[in-house]
Order: structure tokens, then C-alpha cells, then sequence
């Protein structure tokens, strides 16, 4: 059953309501297995899938699936198709030789390449403007393969997407644990925020990374970074613009004149195994400081220029609030050790040391 767009937007909403109501602290998953044993999973764009089993044959294309199948503990046994983004032998050993379906999770599929695979459900972006997500699933569930379309890169929805993933695979009980580590470092975040007036909040500008060849693209209302932003004791600025991004002029950045001004590191080549080799931060932080005007801005003045890895939006995104909220607050983050939880992340779940460089700083830290 395929809702229409205007039951599909409705139906994102009201997951936004539940979660934003309380349902980020629940940490039941409900079994989605119904009398008969059929399992039924309604996915981020609120299409309804029933299946006898689990399926035993997946293609994913985005790493951060493969991040929740990870936290899951589902075995990569399934995944018979990927992008080429899991070439990274030392984060993804079990797939650097499972049959590629397209260059990346944002390319074209190669459809008969994918055909060969054989897959019961491809994995796909829900709302990723690159991806069409339509149009996948006009192609593949007529011949019988079910498009499950989930982001993982939503704070609010984040824990409804790892419920969906966790009942399609049973793994209701991994769920519930991983949503009790969430709840920690998020109230452990919350607790030393308590206290803080609103004004005491860092204004923040978060540029995309489309600014690198262009005047300023700012995220903005339903960018994750929002969320993240302010969970982690900051403002977004521009939150109340329109859409993911929008072009703004220098002057609004320049009127706002933001204590931190910060950018989404997606084509730096930071992240794990990564460690800004051609030093790509540094040449970034001043060709934004040498913009008409910027060296007036707080945040250059003071250097409060941060570049945040991928991963920081992704799955890793609760692990990560504690060093996002000791950038902004280092007086009440002082005495904790955010890097821990980077690290316990990739140990835990990962099965790898933490390795690579996650934030740069115009400091230099």
C-alpha cells in the first residue's frame, strides 16, 4: 500500500509529534509481529511493508544503514548488494566484496547490476533531495523487491528508523539497550545544561558544504543540524528559514553575527581514517575569514570556527552530542571526557579503534 503525498507528509509530522511528545525516551520496541506472524513496518515515508520473515537478501547503499545494522547487531550475512561507499577495508571488511549497485549512495543505480543481486529489499534514503526515492520504488517493487526508505540522520527520528530496522530483523531487545545508552548521554547532556539561560546559548551559523564554490549556503529548520545544534546548547540562526538549505547574502551572516560559525565537513576528508592530510580545514577557515567583513564576526574574532565530520549527523549522532556541547559550553563540559563516547562507539559497535580526525577547529585543537 502506497499513501499519497499528501498522507505521506502527514504521516511525517505526526512521527515528529510523537517523537518531540516523549517518544525519544521510550525504550519498549513494540513487536511488530502480528497474530499470524506476518512482520509489518511502516517506513519514514509511510509506506507499509509485510513480510513472512525477515529477509535474508538486502542491498544498502548508504553507510549509515550499515552504522544501524552494526548497533543492531544484524549479520552482514544479508547484505548481498552495495554503493561504493564501503570500500574502507578496515570499517567494512565484510562488504568490500559484496557485488557494487552504484558508485555511491547518491549515484544512479545500476539497475541490472542490482537485478543480479537478487535482493527481497533495497535500503534507501526516505527524504535525501539527491535521491528519488519515488521513482526507485516505482521501478523495483513491481518486480517484487520491497524499497524500505529510512534516513538515520534525523534526530527526531532517529529511534523510530532503528525500530523499524529492529523489528524487520528481531532485534527488539538490541533496540531497547541501544535506546537506554541514548537516554544516558542525552540526559547527562541535558543535566548540565539545566541551568542555563537561553541567552547564554552560542548563536550559530552552520554553512553547507556547497559554500565552498559559492556565496553562503546556510542549513536551516529541517536540517538535522538543527536538532543537533541545539541538544547540544546552541542556537541555529537561520532555523526559521524555509527547507534543508537556502542561499543567504554576507550581510545576513554579517547582521547576525554569530559566536560560532560552523560547517559540515562532507567533502573534507575528515572522518574515520581520515586526518585532513592536505590540511584543507586551515584553507577553508580563511577563506571564510577573509569574506568582506568576517574579520568583525564574534565568532573569527574569537576563533569559534569548527568543521564537523559526516559522522557527527549520522547515527553517531547521540555519541557525538557530548563533544559538539564541550565545544559550545567548555566550562560545564570541563570535566567530561567526550572523546570516550567517539571512542565507545567505534569499539562497541564498530568493532575498530576510533582513528581519524572528526572536528577541525580554527584554534588548531
Amino acid at each position: 500500500m502506497i499513501f499519497s503525498e499528501k498522507n505521506i507528509a502527514f504521516f511525517q509530522v505526526l512521527l515528529v509529534i510523537l517523537c518531540s511528545a516523549g517518544v525519544w525516551f521510550y525504550t519498549d520496541s513494540v513487536d511488530s509481529r502480528d497474530q499470524e506472524g506476518i512482520i509489518q513496518v511502516i517506513d519514514s515515508n509511510g509506506v507499509v511493508h509485510n513480510f513472512d520473515e525477515s529477509p535474508s537478501r538486502i542491498a544498502i547503499t548508504n553507510t549509515y544503514a550499515a552504522s544501524v545494522m552494526r548497533m543492531l547487531d544484524i549479520n552482514f550475512s544479508v547484505v548481498v548488494g552495495v554503493s561504493g561507499d564501503f570500500q574502507d577495508k578496515e570499517l567494512w571488511p565484510e562488504l568490500v566484496d559484496t557485488p557494487i549497485i552504484q558508485d555511491s549512495a547518491h549515484s544512479e543505480i545500476d539497475f541490472e547490476a542490482l537485478l543480479d543481486t537478487r535482493p527481497e529489499v533495497y535500503l534507501v534514503f526516505a527524504t535525501n533531495g539527491m535521491v528519488d526515492t519515488n521513482a526507485i520504488r516505482e521501478k523495483l517493487e513491481p518486480i517484487g523487491i520491497s524499497v524500505i526508505a529510512l534516513d538515520f540522520y534525523k534526530y527526531d527520528l532517529l529511534r523510530y528508523e532503528i525500530s523499524v530496522m529492529a523489528d524487520l530483523f528481531g532485534k527488539q531487545q538490541e533496540s531497547n539497550e541501544l535506546f537506554s545508552e541514548f537516554n544516558s548521554i542525552q540526559l547527562e547532556i541535558e543535566n548540565r545544561l539545566s541551568g542555563l539561560d537561553y541567552t547564554d546559548r552560542p548563536n550559530v551559523v552552520m554553512e553547507h558544504h556547497a559554500s565552498l564554490t559559492r556565496d553562503p549556503v546556510v542549513l536551516t529548520g529541517t536540517s538535522q543540524w538543527t536538532d543537533i545544534i541545539e541538544k547540544a546548547g546552541g542556537v541555529n540562526v537561520f532555523k526559521d528559514l524555509p527547507g534543508h538549505t537556502t542561499h543567504v547574502d554576507m550581510e545576513a551572516i554579517l547582521d547576525a553575527n554569530p559566536d560560532i560559525l560552523m560547517f559540515d565537513g562532507i567533502t573534507f576528508e575528515i572522518g574515520f581514517n581520515d586526518f585532513d592530510d592536505k590540511d584543507s580545514c586551515s584553507s577553508h577557515m580563511d577563506f571564510i575569514a577573509d569574506r568582506p567583513g568576517f574579520d568583525k564576526l564574534d565568532a573569527v574574532i574569537e576563533d569559534r570556527m569548527l568543521i564537523m565530520s559526516g559522522e557527527f549527523a549520522g547515527p553517531m549522532m547521540i555519541h557525538g552530542l557530548p563533544t559538539l556541547a564541550k565545544l559550545f559550553h567548555p566550562d560545564l563540559f570541563q570535566d567530561l571526557d567526550a572523546e570516550a563516547y567517539l571512542e565507545n562507539y567505534f569499539t562497541r559497535y564498530h568493532k575498530v579503534d576510533k582513528v581519524g580526525k572528526f572536528v577541525c577547529s580554527s584554534t588548531g585543537s
